[in-house]
């Protein structure tokens, strides 16, 4: 297999599925000529031209609202929102319209849309800096994901793109150059099945996204200590596949989840009362939770650093639990 970074991983996705389908294409600001503002487009405008890789204004609402209607009509978009942040002058279009029309329409009508967002920080200050994925995955009608793998991204596109509904796509800036293993054939993985990437006993930590990546290097430096972590990759927050993790806490016995967002009200919040409901009896000690400082993200880069979680926080967070 080749070994290629998330970048190219979802480059690769987003090709493959226009040649292997004429009515997939992709819009949103700066992706043609410019090749995206985090350079996944890059190249698809000279192979596919200008009908099936359409730049358009910065107008977020418009860009989703477009994309629904050629969704409705039996088009195959992808839509493009440069960051999560700008996602909220689109809501109305997707909470209220394409996570809806499928329902309030008796089935006739399915929304077989994309929205791919980028996520992340790097002193882009408060207001480009926010992880707003429970927004989306609060909402019935959506499927909303975050892969932390190229390999997962890869093929978690592929599966949005075919699949009927809805797709909220979530990738982090941070790990756009994370390289890792990626099949040369077609292949898709399942949205809404969580997955164990590391095997252990002692803890399990429940993650996606940006921190699945910084949770593996947590536990390969508490393997140095003789603390076994499991891992286990939520991959998709809308489903939520939580089977794997009750499976994992029954036996390690203690629990962190580990995200990047804020921990009130957040997806770990969720995850943590799911496990605490079902893994009560099994329990050795509270869940644990790691996650970002409860403030605007700083512009100034020390201070931004302190408040986001790394392997330190996940460190603290599970030798706390086994205490």
């Amino acid at each position: 297999m080749a070994v290629i970074t998330l970048r190219e991983a979802l480059k690769q996705a987003m090709r493959e599925e226009m040649l292997r389908d004429e009515r997939v294409f992709v819009m949103g600001e700066d992706i043609g000529a410019y090749g995206g503002a985090y350079a996944v487009t890059r190249g698809l405008l000279d192979e596919f031209g200008e009908d099936r890789i359409r730049d358009t204004p910065i107008a977020e609402g418009s860009i989703v609202g477009v994309a629904m209607g050629a969704a409705v009509g039996g088009q195959r978009p992808i839509a493009e929102i440069m960051t999560i942040n700008f996602s909220i002058l689109a809501m109305d279009q997707i909470i209220n319209h394409a996570a809806k029309m499928h329902h309030m329409f008796g089935g006739q009508w399915s929304v077989p849309l994309v929205v791919r967002m980028a996520c992340g920080w790097g002193q882009l200050s408060a207001t480009h800096s926010q992880s707003l994925e429970v927004m989306f995955a609060h909402i019935p009608g959506l499927k909303v994901t975050f892969a932390g793998t190229p390999y997962d991204a890869k093929g978690m596109l592929k599966a949005a793109v075919r699949d009927p509904d809805p797709v909220i796509f979530l990738e982090h800036t941070a790990i756009y150059g994370v390289k890792g293993e990626v099949p040369d054939g077609d292949y898709v993985v399942p949205l809404g099945k969580s997955e164990v990437k590391r095997a252990g006993k002692d803890v399990t930590i429940v993650t996606y996204g940006r921190m699945l990546q910084t949770s593996l290097g947590a536990a390969e430096m508490l393997a140095k200590e003789d603390v076994d972590v499991e891992i286990v990759d939520l991959r998709t927050l809308r489903p939520l596949d939580l089977e794997p993790v009750f499976e994992s806490v029954k036996k390690t016995n203690r629990a962190v989840v580990v995200t990047e967002e804020w921990r009130t009200f957040g997806a770990q919040a969720e995850v943590a009362a799911r496990i605490g409901e079902e893994c009560f009896d099994w329990l050795d000690a509270p869940v644990g939770r790691v996650g970002a400082e409860e403030v605007p993200l700083p512009y100034a880069k020390n201070v931004e650093q302190e408040a986001l979680p790394w392997e330190k926080d996940i460190i603290a967070a599970v030798k706390a639990v086994i205490a």
